[in-house]
């Protein structure tokens, strides 16, 4: 039987990933994601609307965001509709609000052309993103960042095979159980 909330959202993101960990070493990364709606009203007139979607992801798909999604890289999200409720400290008054608890992802994109769409020239490929739009996660939330040690080092870089569309290994920089497709 399928699940009636389950969502399918392709969208950009609006801000890097914020990766944290709970106590027990759960990963958990909340993703801003702006997904946008093209369509021409009954006037001719081309309209585009944007809606803006909170979602969550844990685990190795969280620890995979952190590693190669940042503001504005293309993502595609399934998951299901989460309702979150809490009483206003200040006002008393009830408040909700609708996430999405991300069970799937697929990057799409290319992760460093995300401005050449062309996915061709010297940004294209697969590699990590620019050090400049990389992050480290802060603290806070209950969550915390994952301690110095257990961090992986930085990978080496090496000469890069080209492969069939001249960009090199798409592979380089990633472990065999961590391909990002």
């Amino acid at each position: 039987m399928a699940s009636l909330n389950k969502v399918m959202l392709i969208g950009n993101l609006t801000r890097d990933p914020d990766v944290k960990f709970t106590p027990k070493g759960s990963a958990v990364c909340d993703i801003g994601l702006a997904v946008n709606r093209v369509y021409t009203n009954d006037n001719g007139e081309r309209i585009e609307e944007v809606t803006f979607v909170d979602v969550t992801l844990w685990g190795k798909t969280a620890e995979l965001a952190g590693k190669w999604l940042y503001k504005g890289r293309p993502v595609f999200i399934e998951g299901r509709l989460q309702l979150d409720t809490w009483e206003d400290k200040q006002s008393g008054q009830k408040r909700s609000k609708l996430r999405v608890v991300g069970e799937q992802m697929q990057f799409l994109g290319s992760p460093q052309g995300a401005g050449d769409r062309s996915g061709g020239g010297d940004e294209g490929g697969y590699g990590s993103p620019p050090p400049q739009q990389r992050r480290q996660a802060g603290g806070g939330g209950g969550y915390q960042q994952r301690p110095a040690a257990q961090q992986r080092p930085a990978p080496q870089q090496r000469p890069a095979a080209e492969d069939d569309f001249g960009e090199g290994p798409i592979t380089d920089d990633v472990d065999g159980d961590e391909i990002p497709f």
